[in-house]
């Protein structure tokens, strides 16, 4: 069997929630997307974007992936084009570790360690892995580590800055069957502690919640906060600082006795090392539409040697990076909890033959060759950004 072409899809669907950016602190306005106007974060869409990758054998075997490109997705068809396309045309895909070798091997001396390159070879790691499950009728876990659980639990997330409506929020999840929930909260350390405050009242001690502040905090700041949700008994507390001040990082989590989870915009396991090595996290949250499941399975291996449990983000990703989590997470031996968006759910069905869903708080691991999921083609393209 050989790859004879690969294509990549840079789709945007529309939400069909006008409210987008409306419920957190003010944005500037740029058309399709928006930044904080106050805070040096996140630049993000008013749809949902991602870059479907299909990738054809000469046996007539597809597989579909996705490289995560929550903006710009056509940035990543670009590479996948340019670059990617002529390293694997006419590879076997069943050499699947070697092909992301190669891959990350061609970029890695000009400078390109991370980014948008590394998310076009994830999201072709798992088109592979998904030509292979189909080729020997078995599901992606089985191949890739083995079932270690038949479901996978889910945590939700939502966010907001009234703490009565982000409560509303909450109880509405509750009552879908998520027992986990997660606050995306954007707020100074006081504001975040106040809704933390209002949803624990309303959903009872038994509910697990964890809070992301999305690099909005300074280690004081974020200590203070984390003392704070340590009384509300919260499971951890996610990205509170800048990406690149690992000292911080490191101070923070041995500051505090809740964990502290980090993650999801690291794409390998080199630019993880220090962070592993220096204990800069409690629970690590790779993104396996960035990392590919190769990458992915070889960063939860490394955790696993530090004790540390994975917990894995989705946030932006298609329906594509849903499913190639769930089969990732069905065989990590040290899968902690997955990321999911109940309502959105729906709109990155979009592109599905078949809804792709999960029930009261997990998805059910199948024997479903493959990512167990079809894709429309057609669908796909009705969506691809002109």
């Amino acid at each position: 069997m050989k790859i004879k072409e690969i294509t990549a899809f840079p789709v945007r669907i529309p939400h069909g929630d006008e409210s987008e950016g409306k419920d957190r602190p003010a944005v500037i306005d740029f058309g399709d997307y928006f930044v904080d106007e106050q805070a040096f974060t996140s630049i993000y869409s008013k749809h949902h974007e991602t870059t479907v990758i299909k990738i054809e054998t000469d046996t007539g075997i597809v597989g579909w992936g996705e490289a995560q490109s929550p903006v710009s997705p056509r940035t990543t068809q670009v590479i996948i084009e340019d670059l990617v396309r002529p390293l694997i045309m006419g590879r076997d895909p069943f050499d699947i570790e070697a092909i992301w070798t190669r891959n990350f091997g061609a970029m890695r001396e000009r400078g390109h360690p991370t980014g948008f390159y590394i998310d076009a070879i994830g999201g072709t790691d798992i088109a592979l892995w998904d030509i292979v499950g189909k080729a020997t009728g078995m599901p992606v876990h089985k191949l890739a580590g083995g079932r270690y659980r038949d479901k996978v639990k889910l945590y939700a997330g939502m966010g907001g800055t009234d703490p009565e409506k982000v409560a509303d929020t909450a109880e509405e999840h509750v009552g879908y069957g998520y027992q986990a929930l997660k606050l995306h909260l954007l707020l100074d350390a006081e504001g975040v502690a106040e809704i933390a405050r209002a949803v624990r009242k309303r959903v009872g001690p038994k509910i697990m919640l964890m809070c992301d502040v999305h690099m909005r905090q300074s280690v004081t700041s974020a200590t203070k906060l984390g003392r704070e949700l340590e009384k509300l008994d919260f499971t951890w507390l996610e990205s509170p600082l800048v990406p690149d001040d690992i000292p911080g990082a490191v101070a923070l989590a041995e500051s505090l006795d809740m964990a502290v989870a980090i993650g999801e915009w690291s794409r390998t396991r080199y630019e993880m090392r220090e962070a592993f090595e220096r204990r800069a996290y409690d629970i690590v949250m790779h993104d396996i539409a960035r990392t590919g499941i190769t990458e992915g399975h070889r960063i939860g291996t490394i955790a696993d040697t530090y004790s540390i449990p994975v917990a894995p983000h989705v946030g932006g990703g298609g329906i594509l990076s849903v499913a190639s989590t769930v089969e990732y997470s069905a065989s990590c031996s040290n899968f902690m909890i997955m990321e999911h968006s109940h309502h959105a759910n729906s709109f990155k069905n979009a592109i599905t033959a078949e809804n792709y869903e999960p029930s009261n708080g997990y998805f059910e691991v199948t024997d479903k060759p493959g990512l167990g999921i079809e894709i429309d083609q057609s669908l796909v393209e009705k969506y691809v950004v002109s």
